[in-house]
């Protein structure tokens, strides 16, 4: 895997020749699965030589999956180690609520004998991970003929909510984490004001992430059959039940024309251009906004890219800079594991 140009990162350590050839462990760790690989660095790039998924829940620390890694691959004097983690990280400790762990790389250096071990929020780390995307993974939902130098967003629903960005700072691109998925939702018609007094009954203080992501997609749904009495066929509801909620809800919208599937996917992208709109405005994010995560990829097909240009750019004052914004989905959902692995490799000199 080799940079692509279009995304000049900051890594100052890609011109020093003592991080070639250096053997590293990235993981990314998730709520229901954690994905390692090994790679090695060289030539700027990366290449991966082995990679490994572990259902989370199954083990009592990453320490366990870690270690299991290391004796399935039979790796020896691994120097570097570095974890995309869904959660801030503060001082090189986090303890991700989705994850009921609490993670320190002081315990990872001393334990596993690492020379280095990095840890970053998981979107930032995929921040670094689209640098290292071919043009085909990303796809344009609207782009004004030109990508303009600037700063960049970037919005990815999946479990949680997940916002980052990138600092143009005249010549490179510098990714950072943000908290923005647990700022708080402001309903903006009648019917959310409804939804917005449903979701408080349920968790009192009402985030963006309670709407933008996998329970959240499962959140407007169920508004839509409990209170608004949109009808729900018997067969869906057993299938939502047993299968995986947003595969099987995109089935009964398209394979099935069912209704209520097709207004929840309707609110979910108006919902999803609107956080977008509020995100790229807060970083004045003129270089352009990147949609990732697990949701868009699975139902890619579904978007409207005309309808949510439309929704994105609608602003008090701010329409004439949105409307110029380049918007791109992207289709790859490895860019945390390889955006640490990269980071790990050549952030620092």
């Amino acid at each position: 895997m080799i940079l692509n140009p279009k995304f000049p990162l900051y890594l100052p350590g890609v011109e020093n020749s003592n991080n070639d050839s250096v053997s590293i462990i990235g993981a990314s760790l998730r709520e229901d699965i954690t994905i390692l690989g090994y790679f090695v660095s060289g030539n700027g790039g990366l290449e991966i030589k082995v990679e490994n998924t572990y259902a989370t829940k199954e083990y009592a620390s990453f320490s366990d999956i870690l270690k299991k890694f290391i004796q399935d691959n039979q790796l020896e004097n691994v120097k570097r180690l570095g974890m995309a983690v869904p959660g801030p990280v503060l001082d090189g400790k986090s303890s991700p609520a989705r994850l009921g762990w609490h993670l320190d790389i002081a315990e990872y250096t001393r334990d596993f004998g690492f020379e280095r071990v990095d840890m970053l929020n998981d979107l930032e780390a995929s921040a670094y991970g689209m640098a290292l995307l071919e043009d085909n993974h990303l796809e344009a939902i609207y782009t004004s003929g030109h990508l303009e130098k600037g700063n960049v967003a970037v919005l990815a629903p999946g479990n949680g909510l997940g916002e980052a960005g990138y600092f143009f700072d005249g010549k490179y691109l510098r990714p950072f984490a943000t908290e923005g998925g647990h700022s708080e939702f402001s309903p903006r018609t009648n019917v959310e004001v409804e939804f917005y007094q449903f979701l408080n009954n349920i968790y009192g203080i009402v985030s963006w992430e309670n709407v933008l992501s996998k329970s959240g997609l499962f959140n407007i749904y169920r508004f839509l059959r409990d209170v608004k009495r949109h009808p729900e066929p018997e067969w869906l509801g057993e299938r939502l039940a047993k299968g995986n909620f947003v595969e099987e809800l995109y089935k009964a919208a398209v394979e099935e024309n069912v209704l209520i599937c097709k207004i929840a996917l309707d609110t979910f992208f108006e919902f999803l251009a609107r956080e977008a709109n509020n995100l790229t405005l807060k970083l004045k994010a003129t270089g352009g906004l990147l949609i990732a995560g697990d949701i868009p990829q699975m139902i890619a097909e579904y978007i409207d890219k005309a309808k949510f240009y439309e929704k994105f750019k609608i602003s008090d004052k701010m329409e004439e800079m949105l409307k110029n914004i380049p918007i791109y989905l992207v289709k790859q959902n490895h860019t945390a594991l390889n955006g640490i692995a990269l980071y790990t490799a050549y952030y620092q000199l």
